[in-house]
């Protein structure tokens, strides 16, 4: 007896670790404590839910010395940040708040995990933002909008009698990054989501995040109070739209005191809004503040409103919100995306960060690759998220980045946010690729402390999620590195942008023509290619969209010569035979970057070859599979535009450049089955 118990035990063990590298347990691969001395100590009378989670963090995963908690009011400045002071003996998290404890007992575990030196410690963590959301573009059904990863995690229907133990390891894994709010549902909302069956739904949600300091938001439709509400319309102005939304606040706050605030989506893509009763952003944003404010919730009013008109897209946003500047509420924050148009593996930030001189704004990210490869590429995005955050908008002199911009530091707002749409679902390892959870490890941390580098949280998050060995960590950190901008030049490099496949977005199609669909989501309105050269000119003799950017970067990319090259068709249209600062001729230089791209993922999967046996064979076989659909995808996308924009240039590729294996006619059939929700 005693023989099989130990042999059904050993098998548990056995089963225990295969489940524990499906990629599960995301950055937090903690080993419980076994016989540890070390004490946790909390000698305040006051105790709450979220201390009592930052005490069994540590008590089950600590190993170091003694911890003591000290929570002190005193320590406002901090915000929900920590000082941490530690020596032999014992170690003090002193903080403001109970998350601030909870913060900092995240980070002494990251430290211990990564084999950090925590015998003399002098640390001092303050936000960099106030607010920082993930925004899931989840909906009632159970599909996700550019939802790569599965179904969603809310289980609407169980909800909410059943609660899904995930709910909570979500909950934990964002407060160990710092992410402390949550929009729960898509953007492009059903109104259905404020009925009171649903509310109840979303307050179990929230009564579980509550002590992870995880804050609910809900994407609400515009036109609700007609829809749900029965009223004749949803006019901003109209008293009784007013009441309508003052009642359903008050409603919300009395099932969800902590409830954090609207996200809003209007008069865009067909979305309702204001303007659908001649009204303004302003009118319709303020009538929501104003129903939050008393209990101190939000509105994100999305700057994303691409509706048809003749003007170049890239400059929509600036010229609806530019003359309602000052207007807004001081509860309300512009979420502006990162570029002009939508989400390209790369952009120039976009105009409107600075231009606002009296509105409070937040940038927006997508984590998710809707235009990055989806789950089946890897690309970092640590990178992408830095070049937007330090990208000097020049609005108040030199030096005014967009993350000074909108994290307080050149412009006082009341709260100071940033958000980036979820790539999270109910795939095991919950987000579709391993190296996916990067991106949203990466958020966090960026959110938290912006002035972190992408090499510091890549290694970080490698020693965290895989192993701290030197001989792993170095090659897989510079191949992560490297592969966001490996996918802009295998997909779009030199600033092309938006020659995607129709609705879905995987894979190239830059010939793409679709009767009666609007321009601007047609490449062809982006690319512009012809007999004389490719790219958009958004210069005084284009769309002047360089207009819209301070000085010297107006003159900086409207001047060809003067314009980075790795946006030079982003605001030129440039000759083919243009001459490059290194000699090249544009078209060479074109083909270069794509067969330069493709050539980096194959070396990606050599380089992930070789770490074989520093990684458990579940993750690394499926990194592997991966890997291999990249490098596939990189030849479709070289092969695809090298073969289309050719026929616009008449020059060959260069020699010296692996030869197509593609005919153009085949690849302008292939048309994949996919939609852009799951």
């Amino acid at each position: 007896m005693k023989k099989i118990t130990i042999i059904l035990y050993s098998l548990f063990l056995v089963l225990s670790y295969l489940k524990a590298e499906d990629g599960s347990r995301l950055w937090l691969r903690f080993d419980k404590t076994e016989n540890t001395t070390a004490n946790i100590i909390y000698k305040q009378k006051r105790y709450s839910a979220t201390l009592a989670v930052a005490m069994q963090e540590l008590k089950t995963y600590w190993k170091g010395q003694d911890v003591e908690f000290v929570v002190d009011k005193k320590l406002k400045n901090l915000k929900d940040g920590y000082l941490i002071k530690g020596y032999d003996q014992k170690i003090t998290i002193y903080a403001g708040k109970d998350e601030g404890i909870l913060y900092g007992a995240y980070h002494l575990l990251r430290l211990q995990q990564s084999k950090a030196d925590v015998k003399n410690l002098d640390i001092e963590e303050k936000p960099s933002y106030d607010i920082r959301i993930l925004n899931h573009w989840d909906n009632l059904d159970g599909t996700i909008e550019r939802g790569y990863a599965g179904y969603s995690l809310w289980k609407w229907d169980e909800l909410p009698n059943t609660l899904s133990p995930r709910y909570k390891e979500y909950a934990r894994a964002n407060a160990s990054i710092g992410i402390n709010a949550t929009v729960l549902n898509n953007v492009n909302a059903s109104p259905d989501i404020l009925k009171a069956e649903y509310l109840e739904k979303v307050k179990a949600l929230a009564d579980v995040f509550r002590p992870y300091g995880l804050k609910v938001y809900l994407s609400v439709n515009f036109s609700s109070p007609k829809v749900i509400g029965g009223l004749e319309n949803s006019d901003p102005l109209n008293k009784d739209v007013q009441k309508w939304w003052k009642e359903k606040a008050k409603e919300i706050y009395s099932l969800i005191p902590d409830f954090g605030g609207f996200l809003v989506k209007a008069n865009s893509e067909g979305q309702p809004g204001p303007q659908d009763y001649g009204r303004t952003h302003a009118d319709g944003a303020n009538m929501l503040a104003d129903v939050l404010k008393p209990y101190d919730g939000i509105v994100m009013w999305r700057a994303f409103v691409y509706n048809p008109n003749n003007e170049d897209r890239a400059k929509q946003a600036y010229m609806e919100f530019v003359p309602l500047d000052g207007q807004f509420r001081d509860n309300v924050i512009i979420q502006i995306k990162n570029g002009p148009v939508d989400f390209q593996p790369r952009e120039p930030f976009a105009p409107l960060f600075g231009a606002l001189k009296n509105t409070a704004e937040m940038v927006e990210f997508q984590i998710t690759q809707e235009y990055l490869g989806f789950s089946n590429h890897l690309a970092y995005l640590a990178p992408l998220f830095k070049e937007a955050l330090d990208s000097d908008t020049y609005s108040d002199g030199e030096g005014s980045t967009v993350a000074k911009l909108t994290d307080g530091t050149l412009r006082k707002q009341s709260k100071t946010a940033i958000s980036a749409v979820s790539n999270i679902g109910e795939d095991v390892n919950w987000c579709g690729h391993h190296f996916a959870q990067a991106n949203w490890y990466a958020f966090g941390r960026l959110a938290w402390n912006h002035q972190l580098s992408s090499e510091q949280i890549a290694d970080e998050w490698l020693k965290m999620t895989f192993n701290d060995d030197k001989s792993f960590v170095e090659p897989i950190k510079t191949m992560m590195l490297d592969s966001r901008e490996a996918v802009v030049n295998y997909m779009m490099p030199m600033g092309l942008h938006h020659i995607f496949a129709w609705e879905h977005h995987y894979g190239p199609e830059p010939w793409c023509t679709i009767p009666g669909a609007r321009a601007d989501w047609l490449p062809t309105y982006y690319h512009n290619a012809d007999k004389a050269g490719l790219g958009f000119d958004r210069t005084k003799t284009g769309s002047n969209a360089v207009a819209q950017y301070f000085p010297p970067l107006d003159g900086v990319y409207g001047n060809i010569a003067t314009c980075p090259e790795n946006l030079i068709l982003w605001f030129h249209h440039v000759a083919w035979d243009y001459k490059m600062k290194n000699g090249r001729i544009m078209w060479d230089e074109l083909c270069y970057k794509y067969d330069e791209g493709v050539q980096q993922v194959r070396e990606f999967q050599k380089t992930w070859d070789r770490v074989e046996d520093f990684v458990d064979k579940q993750r690394f076989t499926e990194v592997q599979s991966k890997l291999k659909i990249q490098a596939k995808d990189a030849v479709w996308w070289k092969d695809a535009c090298l073969l289309y924009f050719q026929t616009f240039s008449n020059r060959p590729i260069p020699y010296d450049i692996e030869r197509p294996i593609h005919e153009l006619d085949d690849l302008k059939k292939i048309k994949l089955d996919m939609k852009h929700h799951n």
